[in-house]
């Protein structure tokens, strides 16, 4: 293999995978950290009333708090979790889906300030009908959590009051041995997925995915040609391209700011398979058994989809 061949699978997939772990990393380190201090105590009582509201475990409120600054380290904290024994998988799978809402606000700053410039006031309407889904999940879960798990007493388990927090110097010398063991698992698992991840898309098995997609999808005559365009551009090229269509689009009066919107809402619902195995899969498998990090994934992607579906729905009624 050539110098330049090396290179350039070094800037497409060796950079790429280096960044991803490294933020996953951090974020085992800092969930890490956070427990041996028993700061997650802390975080708890931030999201006490939702969590009891739901009957999930304050570790779970704690993630809740956590996911608001760093959605990988909210997951570091639920693999912790159910891995000491903490949290069965019925409560690992709704608190996962629990932290949808805070995981959304994480990156709602820069889906706004790529949209807006672009599409201006629908972009608005996008992103708040986005954020709305976000809140009907994290809702759903507080109400399935009431009627799927008994109710959790004050301390649940969580080792509230027990015995003092250790300090500085043990805390961080604990956590660095529990990150340090978690670290070869995080590497073994995320490494080969994101590889095969990355030549799925090199040798265009996503694309063909897509592109299938793109074909059959008659079921949207409903919409403007156009709009149909808009689709299509984010099953391929996610959303930039997409924005590109449809701010030209709308600017030339091709669509109205309505057609817009419903295209990009159904552009997001139909690349949530793709999103889902080209993106989270190599990052969940960080932190959870392959088998169960593809079960969380089927199961928010999935809620999500269908969330985003429910408020697309109410969208066209009230719109058109």
């Amino acid at each position: 293999m050539s110098l330049e061949s090396l290179l350039s699978l070094w800037n497409a997939l060796g950079q790429p995978l280096c960044r991803l772990l490294l933020g996953l990393a951090l974020g085992l380190l800092v969930a890490n950290t956070l427990e041996a201090l028993r700061w997650t105590r802390h975080l708890a009582r931030l999201a006490q009333p939702l969590a009891r509201a739901a009957h999930l475990r304050p570790v779970a409120g704690a993630a809740f708090a956590l996911a608001f600054v760093s959605p990988a380290s909210a997951n570091g904290l639920l693999s912790e979790a159910h891995e000491a024994g903490r949290l069965s998988r019925h409560e690992l799978v709704l608190a996962n889906i629990f932290n949808s809402l805070p995981s959304f606000l994480t990156h709602t700053p820069t889906i706004f300030f790529l949209t807006w410039p672009v599409l201006g006031s629908p972009a608005v309407i996008y992103v708040l009908l986005t954020l709305v889904a976000a809140i009907l999940r994290t809702g759903g879960t507080v109400l399935a959590g009431r009627l799927l798990l008994p109710p959790q007493t004050e301390t649940a388990g969580e080792g509230g009051g027990e015995s003092p927090a250790p300090g500085w110097r043990a805390a961080l010398g604990k956590a660095w041995k529990r990150f340090l063991r978690r670290l070869p698992k995080l590497v073994y698992f995320t490494v080969p997925v994101y590889v095969l991840m990355y030549f799925l898309q090199r040798y265009g098995y996503f694309t063909a995915a897509e592109d299938w997609l793109s074909r059959h999808m008659d079921w949207l005559s409903f919409l403007k040609p156009q709009a149909v365009g808009v689709i299509v551009l984010h099953l391929a090229a996610e959303l930039g391209a997409a924005l590109g269509a449809a701010g030209g689009l709308l600017h030339t009066g091709g669509l109205a700011a309505k057609d817009v919107v419903l295209a990009l809402m159904v552009g997001n619902i139909l690349s949530t398979p793709m999103r889902a195995i080209r993106h989270q899969l190599p990052s969940y498998a960080g932190f959870y058994r392959p088998s169960l990090a593809l079960r969380l994934i089927l199961v928010n992607q999935g809620l999500r989809a269908l969330s985003m579906a429910l408020v697309t729905w109410i969208y066209c009624l009230l719109a058109f």
